[in-house]
C-alpha cells in the first residue's frame, strides 16, 4: 500500500510539473571548451538521467550525435524549423535525481547564433517546449506503467497466497478427517478392550476355580499312597 501511495504522489508531482515548470524556457549562455556560447535553457522536473537519455534520443533525430561528459554535439544538424541550412548544435545537460537542466546552442554559421528575438528563436523555443511535453508525458507513462506493474505483482502475490491458503484449508480438513477417524477407531478399540477385560476377568475366575479343583485332585491322588 505504501508503494502505491508513493507512486501516486510522484505521479501528481509530475502532473504539476507538466503544467507549470515544464514550460520554463529562457535565453542564456554557457561555456563549452572555453568558448562562451549563447543559447536556450530548459529545466525539467523528474528523473534527471531519464530526461538526459530522452534528450540524446531527440538530438539523434537531427543528425550524427557525439557526446562527452554531458556535452552533446550535432554537426550539420538538420532542423528545418530553425534554419533551411544545416546548423551546428551544441548542448549540455546537468542532472540530479529529481531534475535536469538542458542548454542548447544553435550555431547558424558565420558567427550567428539563435538568440532572443533573433532568427529561429521562436522555433528553437518551440522545439524545447515540445521536447519538454514529450519527455514529461513519457515519464508519466513509465510511472503509470510501473505503478500498474507494482499493483499487478501485488495482486498476483495475494492470489498465490489465496491459493496457498485454500490448499492448507483442504489439507487441514483432510487431517481433521484422519484425526476424527483415529478418534472413532480409538473409541471402538477402547470399547473392545473393556469387553476383553471383562471377558478376561471371567476367564481368570473360571481358571482359578479349575486350578483349585486340580489342586484338590492332586492332593487326593497323593493321599492314596500306601505306607
Amino acid at each position: 500500500m505504501k508503494t502505491i501511495l508513493r507512486y501516486c504522489l510522484i505521479y501528481w508531482l509530475l502532473a504539476y510539473s507538466y503544467s507549470t515548470v515544464a514550460q520554463t524556457v529562457y535565453a542564456g549562455e554557457t561555456t563549452v571548451d572555453k568558448a562562451k556560447l549563447p543559447g536556450l535553457y530548459l529545466t525539467l522536473q523528474g528523473d534527471g538521467k531519464q530526461i538526459e537519455k530522452d534528450w540524446e534520443t531527440k538530438l539523434q533525430t537531427f543528425g550524427r550525435t557525439t557526446s562527452s561528459r554531458g556535452t552533446y554535439r550535432v554537426t550539420n544538424a538538420s532542423i528545418p524549423s530553425i534554419s533551411s541550412e544545416p546548423i551546428n548544435l551544441v548542448s549540455t545537460v546537468k542532472t540530479t535525481r529529481t531534475a535536469a537542466t538542458i542548454f542548447a546552442s544553435f550555431d547558424l554559421g558565420n558567427g550567428n547564433f539563435v538568440t532572443t528575438g533573433g532568427t529561429g528563436y521562436t522555433a528553437a523555443e518551440a522545439l524545447l517546449k515540445e521536447f519538454s511535453n514529450n519527455s514529461l508525458y513519457g515519464q508519466e507513462v513509465r510511472l503509470a506503467e510501473s505503478s500498474f506493474d507494482e499493483a499487478q505483482k501485488n495482486h498476483q502475490k495475494l492470489v498465490r497466497n489465496g491459493e496457498r491458503l485454500v490448499r492448507e484449508v483442504e489439507q487441514n480438513e483432510k487431517e481433521k478427517e484422519r484425526l476424527l477417524k483415529r478418534i472413532d477407531d480409538n473409541a471402538k478399540q477402547l470399547e473392545q478392550l473393556n469387553k476383553d477385560m471383562v471377558t478376561n476377568k471371567t476367564e481368570q475366575e473360571t481358571a482359578l476355580v479349575e486350578l483349585e479343583n486340580r489342586k484338590k485332585n492332586v492332593e487326593a491322588v497323593k493321599s492314596k499312597k500306601i505306607n
